[in-house]
């Protein structure tokens, strides 16, 4: 973050410098135009996915280990062989640009300085080959949607690999984008002059001519994704490259069975951040079921609702190799563009490295189930199971052996 002026007579007192991500999401919050706010807050329906999300953390407790060397705690890892500095990743957000000039290149610096993973949204406001040089080296992946015009989508796939992208991630839970109310009474439409820069013409129109009452967002997404797209059509966007595949939207240990069967390398557990089923479970809620139905075979990632390092700790325990992070980074951007969105970065680090320390868990291999009680437990069973885990969990930080990585 800048240096805040020195203040003394005469002087306006600076606001003191966010040191939690709740403050600068109170930050952010007079700094972003109303209905840009409205849309990257807002969920579907009466939001109460969106709420019970971030709850969802608060139904656990920690149970510390004591007498344990934490002199040094390693937060290394790999997510699909790619060593990174920490197990948080930036999640896929679409138009950077509503909060902050930088957008997405000042977002992609800010992971690389922190050396965490971005997933690049395919409806960035920045051209997907600019924001890979921006990247400078840092590991970035591709999310991806399926379009009803199939060529739209391999071009994306090409431009990806060509760029340098290490994985796809195909959301998976948007066959439609439900009722917003915010973006709804808001009349979200993006402003003048910013557009989806990775489509022609064709796809990027209509965006920008909101109504009351109307959503620009649903109505694209009803002219241009593929709502048909189903597990048949893994086999032809695997036959498109070889990059690996992470299928993000997964809540189910049916689906995630049934990916793991299929040879993907990775599952993103999310409910899309409250903002398409409302009344779906909460992520982490879901998490023990995926975790124990993949079984080892792909990587487990979970977002939605993570605002704390005590949060991605239990995400962790839970059997996450790594969290994605979506609204907070974009609350750093607002305020202080790519300085702010890394110190958001820097913020869950200290306190996911704190939280280990005290816990007694000095490196991710050492984060178990063991560390967790669900508030829904009796305290006089501390040592109850919280749910069968895999493998995967009991671990979670090996690294992937070549096989499971570059199927």
């Amino acid at each position: 973050m800048p240096t805040e002026p020195e203040s003394g007579p005469g002087t306006a007192t600076a606001p003191p410098a966010p040191v939690t991500l709740d403050d600068y999401r109170t930050a952010a919050r007079t700094l972003v135009d109303p209905a840009a706010w409205g849309y990257i807050e807002g969920g579907s329906g009466a939001e109460t996915t969106l709420r019970e999300s971030e709850a969802a953390y608060r139904g656990y407790r920690l149970r510390p280990r004591v007498l344990v060397d934490v002199s040094h705690c390693d937060l290394r890892t790999t997510l699909l062989g790619s060593p990174v500095e920490l197990p948080v990743a930036i999640a896929p957000m679409a138009y950077h640009g509503l909060v902050s000039p930088e957008a997405e290149p000042g977002t992609v610096r800010a992971a690389a300085a922190a050396g965490a993973l971005t997933v690049v949204s395919t409806f960035s406001g920045t051209p997907l080959e600019e924001i890979a040089e921006a990247a400078a080296g840092a590991p970035l992946w591709m999310q991806l949607y399926v379009f009803r015009d199939r060529p739209t989508t391999e071009a994306l796939v090409r431009r990806a690999e060509a760029a340098g992208y290490r994985a796809l991630v195909v959301t998976v839970d948007t066959p439609r984008v439900p009722r917003r109310a915010r973006d709804l009474r808001n009349a979200f439409s993006l402003p003048p002059g910013m557009v989806p820069a990775n489509f022609d013409d064709h796809h990027a129109s209509g965006l920008q001519q909101g109504a009351s009452g109307a959503s620009v967002i649903g109505a694209h997404a009803a002219r241009h994704h593929d709502a048909a797209f189903s597990w048949d059509d893994l086999a032809w966007l695997r036959s498109l490259t070889t990059l690996p595949l992470v299928l993000k939207g997964v809540l189910t240990g049916e689906d995630a069975a049934r990916a793991a069967e299929l040879g993907v390398e990775g599952i993103v557990v999310s409910n899309h951040g409250g903002r398409q089923l409302d009344g779906a479970v909460p992520a982490l809620d879901a998490l023990p079921e995926v975790v124990a139905a993949a079984a080892g075979r792909c990587e487990v990632y979970v977002d939605g609702g993570i605002r704390r390092g005590t949060d991605v700790l239990t995400a962790l325990a839970l059997g996450a190799r790594a969290v994605l992070v979506g609204r907070p980074v974009l609350w750093g951007l607002a305020v202080a563009g790519s300085a702010g969105a890394r110190d958001v970065l820097s913020i869950l680090r200290a306190e996911l490295e704190d939280a280990m320390a005290l816990s007694g868990r000095p490196d991710l291999a050492s984060v178990d189930a063991g560390l967790l009680r669900s508030c829904d437990t009796p305290a006089t069973s501390p040592a109850a199971p919280l749910s069968p885990l895999s493998p995967l969990s009991a671990a979670p930080h090996r690294t992937p052996s070549k096989e499971s990585t570059h199927r």
